[in-house]
């Protein structure tokens, strides 16, 4: 299966979430077509379906001071938090052609996670207390997918060199007494995001048996006007 994989850099949540809905529905009619973006977020804390407000520890109006968006979406998952520095990945394929199921999906998007964390030197494991990866008691990668048709979107979040302090303003994922890692917290130094997009992408194609095709933003939205 070929699959488009599309860097974005730094890129609004909302503008992500609108192409993003926009490949789902073209996925529909393109069974054998996958899109694969991989970017950053300016700072913004996202609540998903069994998300409340009672896990945000802080006013609208400290948001509103610094600059940090609060946006409600569909995605499975409570409240997290995204900045740059953190890679996120938002994989949109159809889970019924290629036979995954959810649980299989979630266990693999892990794996993808735990691989790349290996390659930076840094041992991590998932944790039954909530999916995603973690290092002890400190979690480091989160996991929020939505389904709509087959079609899978959102997807996974890694915490490579950002801030953490915004996370302490919140239950990260409605946990409490919570704490929040990254590949730079581990290992002492800041890692080169291009690496870990490349350790992503290698693992991604091994376990989802894909070809990928760098594809810029530009030739994607011209080639599916």
């Amino acid at each position: 299966m070929h699959s488009a994989w599309v860097e974005l850099g730094l890129i609004d949540y909302q503008q992500a979430y609108a192409l993003q809905t926009r490949l789902v529905t073209l996925c529909r009619g393109q069974a054998e077509k996958g899109y694969f973006l991989i970017l950053e977020h300016p700072s913004v804390f996202t609540l998903g379906k069994r998300g409340g407000k009672q896990h945000l520890g802080v006013s609208n109006d400290f948001l509103n001071r610094q600059g940090i968006d609060l946006v409600h979406i569909e995605r499975g998952g409570d409240i997290t938090y995204h900045a740059p520095g953190q890679l996120v990945l938002y994989p949109i394929f159809s889970l019924r052609d290629k036979r995954i199921s959810v649980s299989e999906y979630v266990s693999l998007l892990e794996e993808v996670m735990l691989r790349s964390a290996e390659d930076a030197g840094v041992s991590a494991c998932r944790n039954e207390r909530n999916h995603g990866i973690w290092v002890d008691d400190r979690k480091m990668g989160s996991i929020g997918i939505a389904i709509r048709h087959g079609v899978t979107f959102h997807g996974l979040a890694l915490n490579v060199n950002l801030d953490l302090e915004p996370f302490s303003w919140i239950n990260p994922c409605g946990l409490t007494d919570t704490k929040m890692t990254s590949l730079a917290q581990e290992t002492g130094t800041p890692l080169d995001l291009k690496t870990v997009k490349f350790h992503l992408k290698k693992h991604l194609a091994t376990l989802l048996d894909l070809q990928f095709e760098d594809t810029p933003l530009t030739e994607l939205v011209a080639t599916n006007a």
